[in-house]
């Protein structure tokens, strides 16, 4: 009689994690979606309804953006720490409480500016209470091999939502914009109800989490090295457990990066700073060169390289050591920075793509070493990373505007994108000198 034969089980493959989140995991990157795509129905045509159906002063527009956007972005820290106190799901409900009802005050918005203006805001504090405690619900309580896939994921549906809801958009943004509103704000009605529906994650207090997310044992998490040897008794008489050489090796690891949590933050800062060169004035140097048709294009292209392809590297970023993931990032940044500058078609959407890979590699990797360097809730590591970006991105704005003036009245852009390229090459070994000097 033959023995049966082995159990056949389904070989891994890149996707395999992917179909291995839990339904409330699933849910939120669903919503990942879906809030992006409602959010950028209305937000990218807000200097258009401010002040060409509203007739604000385009400086005071300018204003009232840049605002916002500082709010969106540093509060996140607010969000973090109200997400430790009254416990992540809770956080999202008001945050998409509150942001409901900024999209329903931009319906008497449509003919009062202060009641537009007080709905932006609205919506940006939203953003920022929400964003913190959904990546923390997402990546609280499981393994740190898990960590990638979700923030990838997140991410991808985000990108995904952030590129087709202008598109959805605009046929009636100007036409029908109270019917785009109103559908708006029911959308966010149904998704805050859904949220409502959630189970309870374990409060960013919870110690737990962070154990769990460890899975190797350091001298901080594990206190009681030796016990891992009790399974093999002979080993019980050695006076120096084989666990201890390690743990020694750890404390005393090179220090090729400072092992501290404010690196992972001050590369956000640098990240997103020398990225949103690209994001603010791709479309005014793109235009000018080309058309509006192949502006869509390079965006279309670009959101289809970032959403398809940052889940599938996520193992890989993951698994990529911080300096060389540096490396690669603003290496890709700086090639795509210079491309640019010559200004053909072809040179810019390969400049673009070349900025998505810096883009995919950077921002993924900044995250999870936040997460592995910081023994803090992750609502609060990611409320700083919100924080970091707005600083980057504050600070973009203010060089940006003034630098592109400048090569614009030299009739040489290219030169605005050379020195870009100059800032991705040489800022980052300065600011990792720096804070090696710091520490020591």
């Amino acid at each position: 009689m033959t023995a049966p034969p082995p159990p056949r089980f389904p070989t891994p493959t890149r996707l395999t994690p992917f179909t291995q989140f839990t339904g409330p995991q699933y849910f939120l990157l669903a919503g990942s979606f879906l809030i992006p795509l409602g959010s950028f129905a209305v937000l990218p045509f807000m200097s258009v309804l401010l002040h060409e159906r509203l007739g604000m002063e385009l400086g005071t527009v300018g204003v009232v953006l840049a605002v916002a956007s500082f709010v969106q972005f540093s509060g996140g820290v607010v969000g973090a720490a109200l997400a430790e106190r009254v416990g992540l799901r809770r956080t999202m409900l008001l945050a998409l409480v509150i942001r409901t009802a900024g999209f329903a005050a931009f319906l008497p918005g449509l003919s009062r500016p202060t009641w537009a203006v007080v709905a932006l805001f609205l919506v940006s504090v939203g953003a920022a209470l929400y964003l913190p405690a959904n990546k923390a619900y997402l990546v609280t309580g499981v393994t740190e091999d898990r960590r990638a896939p979700l923030l990838s994921a997140s991410s991808s549906a985000l990108n995904a939502g952030i590129a087709l809801g202008p598109i959805a958009a605009a046929p009636f943004v100007l036409t029908a914009s109270a019917g785009l509103f109103a559908a708006v704000t029911v959308l966010f009605t149904l998704i805050t109800a859904g949220h409502a529906a959630l189970p309870g994650a374990p409060t960013a207090t919870d110690p737990q989490p962070t154990s769990a997310t460890n899975p190797q044992p350091t001298p901080e998490t594990d206190p009681q090295p030796p016990q891992q040897a009790n399974p093999q008794p002979p080993q019980q008489a050695n006076p120096q457990p084989p666990q201890q050489a390690p743990l020694k090796a750890d404390r005393r690891r090179p220090d090729a990066t400072p092992p501290s949590p404010l690196l992972p933050f001050a590369i956000t800062v640098l990240s997103v700073y020398v990225f949103m060169f690209f994001q603010h004035y791709l479309a005014l140097y793109a235009v000018g060169r080309a058309s509006t048709y192949f502006y869509g294009l390079v965006l279309a292209l670009y959101a289809l390289l970032l959403v398809v392809t940052q889940p599938l590297l996520s193992d890989w970023i993951a698994r990529l050591p911080y300096p060389r993931a540096l490396r690669i990032g603003f290496t890709a940044l700086a090639a795509g920075m210079a491309a640019l500058a010559l200004g053909h078609p072809a040179a810019i959407l390969g400049g673009a793509l070349l900025i998505c890979v810096g883009e995919i590699v950077l921002f993924l990797k900044n995250d999870l070493e936040a997460l592995s360097r910081s023994d803090r809730s992750p609502a609060v590591v990611f409320g700083r990373q919100r924080l970091a970006a707005g600083i980057g991105a504050f600070a973009s704005g203010i060089a940006g505007g003034e630098g592109y003036a400048w090569a614009d009245r030299a009739d040489n852009v290219g030169l605005f994108w050379l020195a870009v390229a100059a800032q991705c090459a040489l800022l980052p070994p300065l600011l990792l000198r720096a804070l090696r000097g710091r520490r020591r």
